[in-house]
């Protein structure tokens, strides 16, 4: 896909905060109140975003025809009857971006990093929120730490979340340990975001999900029990499949690797370990109503986002 949005100089493997507030004007045609998510890619979900998020405001004695899953047990054990929360919509909904800059993120073969599309696309959801008049905060994440972002409302919001995502540790630390188990840091960052996380929030998570294991499903669950979540899963081409037959080198900083795929089954194997992969987050995804949105590193994340939460008229 062609980046018709970006500028020409654009850099396909870091990014500069001069380039990511140039995305504040085509977040204005993305639209953060959707009312659909649309695939990109095979085994992708499809959902609807719920709006603005519901904030408690008090308590009244239970009625007829209430919602018995709002009775406040808290005020009811106190009391001699039933009594229902009452809930009101929040005037800024707080949204949380997560943005993965592991090692594996600093990586491609075809189009730009998938550190790079990731920023970008938080670049674009921030402005987004802005432009909505949400509160915007988050977590940055890499191997080597992670930094927390409470949300704040105001264009400083959003500036501040693009100084900590073009200024943090990990864009200089890109090469992990070779025994290092990218599901740590992964876990770490999603425990602390399910602990700044409040119920109403939209929770959005960019990432390429690896080392996806059951404490960090874990946690990403309770999450999306109490908020709105949309995953971004950002994959490279050679993620997805081997290329042509033949002996190829990777380089990475100072490390490189050979590959040979000349064995058919080899690549047959590749291909449907990433596919069990996407399926096994897709599913995870459907069982706790997280919405799935796949984007390659071939993608223009303007075009795409534009695609997938639908077009704001302006």
């Amino acid at each position: 896909m062609r980046h018709d949005h970006l500028p020409i100089d654009a850099s396909p493997v870091s990014v500069s905060q001069k380039g990511l507030i140039r995305l504040a004007g085509p977040a204005r045609a993305i639209a953060l109140d959707v009312l659909r998510v649309n695939s990109l890619q095979a085994g992708a979900y499809v959902s609807h975003f719920k709006g603005r998020g519901m904030e408690f405001d008090e308590s009244r004695p239970y009625q007829p025809g209430d919602d018995p899953r709002n009775i406040d047990w808290r005020v009811t054990a106190r009391s001699t009857e039933a009594y229902t929360k009452l809930f009101r919509e929040e005037r800024e909904r707080p949204v949380l971006i997560m943005v993965d800059l592991r090692s594996s993120m600093h990586f491609a073969t075809r189009g730009s990093f998938k550190s790079v599309l990731a920023s970008r696309t938080a670049a674009l959801l921030s402005w987004a929120a802005h432009h909505r008049g949400d509160r915007l905060g988050g977590i940055i994440f890499g191997d080597s730490m992670h930094r927390e972002l409470k949300p704040r409302l105001g264009r400083q919001a959003a500036l501040r979340y693009l100084h900590q995502l073009v200024t943090h540790g990990d864009w200089q630390h890109q090469v992990s340990a070779p025994d290092s188990d990218p599901a740590i840091p992964f876990a770490a960052a999603m425990s602390a975001l399910r602990r700044v996380s409040r119920p109403g929030s939209l929770v959005i998570v960019i990432s390429d999900f690896a080392g996806f294991d059951r404490a960090t499903q874990s946690y990403l669950a309770g999450i999306a029990r109490h908020n709105e979540v949309l995953a971004v899963s950002v994959s490279d081409p050679l993620d997805q499949e081997l290329p042509p037959p033949g002996s190829y080198r990777l380089v990475a900083d100072a490390r490189e690797m050979s590959i040979d795929t000349y064995s058919q089954g080899a690549r047959r194997d590749y291909r449907q370990a990433f596919l069990a992969r996407q399926e096994e987050l897709a599913d995870f995804c459907r069982r706790y109503g997280i919405h799935l949105l796949a984007l390659s590193t071939m993608d223009d994340p303007v075009a795409a986002l534009q695609k997938a939460l639908g077009r704001r008229v302006i």
